[in-house]
């Protein structure tokens, strides 16, 4: 996995460790947030199968904004190839 010169913001990043502490949040919902996570503060990447989990979430009309934001963080720090 290539190294990435971007990092979840702050702000994500709580929204993500608050989505983890919360027993009602979705599977797809712990999913990204432990993406974004994982890319707080380092150069993790964005593998292949969170980038189309994220981009899926995007497209699907029926995700709630904070799926959005977790999803549009991750697609964010993705590989820009691919």
């Amino acid at each position: 996995m290539a190294n990435n010169d971007k990092q979840s913001s702050k702000d994500v990043a709580h929204l993500a460790a608050e989505t983890l502490n919360n027993p009602n949040a979705s599977a797809i919902q712990k999913s990204l947030a432990g993406s974004v996570l994982s890319q707080a503060g380092t150069k993790n990447q964005t593998g292949a199968n969170m980038e189309a989990k994220a981009s899926a979430a995007l497209k699907n009309p029926r995700s709630s904004e904070v799926i959005k934001t977790l999803a549009g963080s991750v697609v964010s720090q993705s590989n820009k190839k691919r």
